[in-house]
């Protein structure tokens, strides 16, 4: 009995032994294989942010997106009833045929699998939707190399917590816009837009079952693409699939449904994945904006000008309406932003330099400026202005000098108004690339020697659309709206805008039916920047502003393109379906109507506005003898060099003399050379001269030094 008793005691004592190591396994094992804990389904749906951002106009439309994340692409989560159910069906059956009845682990399968590994035969893969699942919400059960027998139980494990934890729907939504399909193509959404050109709810059987085809096999060739997709349709004729599968991993197709109708302000506003940025663009202005521009452009041809730009704003808010960096076509830059780019300004900052000149009282439209060869003596030298035309009318108006975009007279303007308040102007309305100061542009400043950008521009003409007022220009829906400062006076500026949209005032530089005559009031202004690299054309109505570029991004010459012929005709097509019968604007208070004339026919009689207390009845020049006489030419500190290739007989150098010179002489170095008004030529030697303008009575009314080298 004792022994027995002994015996059975020890039987226990290993049962009890064995007990506990197996116990001790277990939750070693269970410690082991412990899963990671389950997120909610709802944060997995947050933080799944596509590489994609969108781009949408004023009223919610859809304008453009852009690739932000370039570590994976997907579009953004695709909810499950938005995938069509012949997909869903599809890749169910082909990855996981039971995922409605297991609980994560589908033990039917996994024991086939083991059966056939035993017994030497190609074993299918036993994972579960659900452990897939839990490989993407976990990479590290997934990772390369994790195929041991630990990796594959917690990949079990957490299949199972994941089922306990999400419902069957929320699992399959998830493994639908996480599981990547084709290179770095992740989600149903990028999927079905990069490989099909079609939304999820558009799938069709054939598409599902290249889809499902790919799934083991995301970088499979179109050839065993299609025998895959024939095996999952379990048909006898599957001839259409080498053509599906070619289709589909052919050239990666856009991610992207929308028109792209706005890369350049896509690619500047979307800086972050999943970005949604409604912007103050209206999707129909913008489309029309493009189509003139495409159409003017195609009409040049690319060997005259390759690229342009078009930006459209509501004077009322500043709002813009339309942002055309370029149109791609026959460009060789077309990644280029040309509505942001800087580029020389040419005839266009003309406008606010006479705006500042009538302002302070300089000049009035009426005023009188000589439109005649000057030369001024610069730091780098003498600086001659010439005409687009590289002609000269003499006399003109202030209102015939601007509105024909005379350049000379420019000059002259500038030289009253002073360069470095005209700089410091310009940067009140918002030129602020502008950084240097007014010595660094010099009197060519008066032409458009800076460099602007075109939304720049549109801004600056705003201003005089809204009675001198500046504010900056808004983009977007949530930008801030900034109280508008005074920067030009009413009147000035109202003044310099009937000047620009006076179509008889252009007639001598433009004619009568140019591009720039509306059939309704609209104020305008031309530029070509030097070398024939920009053409410029911003004017407006009451209600829009717009701005148009024409060029070349990369800077080379345009080819027989004028003024008028480059952005002008945009500019018009634009605005006449922008306007309609815009109204002209009533005159401010501060200016008054006179009816003038010109002494000697300088030009025709007409009804002018002036500031009010500077009108007059009859304009006239300054007689001669009333201006003191001085040289012309040469000027101060001028240099000339002798060539030795010319006859020295063929290098004369003309004195001119202007002002009441009629009872003057020219000495050169103390020999009288002639009559003033005689136009003397001379041909000093090398060295440096002075040339005297002396009375009858010996008496200097001007001198100058040159030299000749």
């Amino acid at each position: 009995m004792a022994t027995r008793f002994a015996g059975l005691t020890k039987g226990r004592q290993i049962a009890l032994t064995f007990g506990s190591a197996a116990i001790l396994l277990l939750v070693t094992v269970a410690l082991l294989t412990a899963p990671p804990a389950v997120p909610p389904f709802a944060l997995v749906r947050t933080a799944a942010t596509p590489s994609e951002a969108w781009l949408y106009d004023r009223h919610g439309v859809l304008l453009d997106s852009s690739r932000v994340d370039f570590a994976r692409r997907r579009l953004a989560w695709t909810p499950l009833d938005q995938v069509s159910p012949v997909t869903r069906a599809t890749l169910v059956a082909a990855e996981d045929r039971r995922f409605a009845s297991h609980g994560g682990v589908d033990w039917l399968a996994l024991g086939a699998t083991l059966k056939a590994r035993l017994s030497g035969h190609t074993a299918r893969g036993a994972s579960t939707i659900s452990m897939q699942v839990a490989g993407y919400l976990n990479p590290d059960l997934a990772r390369p190399g994790a195929r041991g027998w630990r990796d594959k139980l917690r990949q079990m494990r957490a299949a199972q917590a994941l089922e306990a934890a999400w419902s069957k729907d929320q699992i399959l939504e998830a493994y639908l816009n996480l599981a990547g399909f084709r290179g770095e193509t992740q989600g149903i959404g990028a999927a079905a837009l990069g490989l099909f050109g079609t939304t999820p709810a558009s799938l069709s059987r054939d598409d599902a079952l290249l889809l499902a085809g790919l799934l083991p096999d995301p970088q499979a060739s179109p050839e065993r693409l299609a025998r895959r997709a024939c095996r999952l349709s379990h048909e006898p004729d599957c001839a259409r699939f080498p053509a599906l599968a070619a289709s589909a991993l052919g050239p990666a197709r856009s991610l992207q449904l929308d028109p792209g109708l706005a890369p350049h302000l896509a690619d500047r506003l979307l800086v972050k994945p999943g970005m949604r940025v409604r912007t103050t663009l209206d999707a129909a202005i913008q489309r029309y904006a493009i189509e003139a521009l495409r159409h003017q452009l195609q009409g040049l041809g690319g060997t005259r000008a390759r690229d342009g730009a078009v930006v459209v704003v509501d004077n009322a808010s500043g709002d813009v309406l339309a942002y055309v960096g370029g149109i791609g076509g026959a460009s060789t830059a077309p990644a280029v932003d040309n509505a942001a780019s800087y580029r020389q300004a040419g005839s266009t900052l003309k406008p606010f330099l006479y705006a500042q000149a009538i302002e302070r009282g300089y000049l009035t439209p009426a005023s009188i400026l000589d439109d005649s060869p000057v030369q001024l003596d610069t730091a780098s030298g003498l600086y001659v202005p010439q005409n687009y035309d590289r002609g000269f009318k003499g006399p003109v108006s202030a209102r015939t000098a601007l509105a024909g975009s005379l350049n000379v007279p420019a000059v002259r303007t500038l030289l009253l108004v002073g360069v470095d308040p005209f700089r410091d102007r310009l940067w009140d309305l918002g030129y602020h690339g502008m950084v240097e100061d007014g010595g660094y542009y010099g009197f060519s400043l008066a032409l458009g020697s800076a460099e602007v950008t075109l939304l720049e521009q549109v801004a600056a003409y705003r201003a005089l659309a809204m009675g001198g007022r500046w504010s900056p220009l808004r983009l977007t829906g949530d930008g801030p709206r900034v109280r508008a400062r005074a920067v030009i006076t009413p009147a000035a500026a109202w003044l310099v805008g009937d000047m620009i949209a006076d179509p008889n005032a252009r007639a001598a530089t433009f004619g009568l039916d140019s591009a720039l005559r509306l059939p309704f009031w609209a104020a305008v202004k031309t530029g070509t920047s030097k070398a024939m690299r920009d053409n410029w054309c911003i004017g407006y109505t009451g209600r829009f502003t717009v701005g148009v570029w024409v060029g070349n991004a990369e800077g080379d010459p345009m080819r027989a393109v004028s003024g008028t012929s480059g952005a002008a005709p945009v500019w018009r097509d634009v605005m006449t379906a922008l306007a309609g019968a815009a109204a002209e604007p009533a005159p401010p208070t501060g200016v008054e109507a006179r009816r003038i004339a010109f002494a000697g026919a300088v030009e025709q009689p007409r009804r002018e506005w002036f500031l009010k207390g500077t009108g007059q009845a009859l304009i006239a020049t300054v007689p001669a003898e009333a201006r003191r006489p001085h040289f012309t030419n040469p000027i101060a500190g001028s240099v000339y060099a002798l060539d030795p290739d010319i006859p020295l007989g063929r290098q004369r150098l003309a004195v001119t003399v202007t002002g009441a010179a009629a009872a003057h002489r020219v000495l050169l170095d103390r020999a009288d050379i002639g009559a003033a008004d005689a136009t003397p030529q001379i041909l000093p030697a090398r060295g440096q001269h002075r040339l005297r303008l002396v009375d009858l009575g010996g008496r200097v009314a001007d001198q100058v030094l040159f030299t000749v080298r």
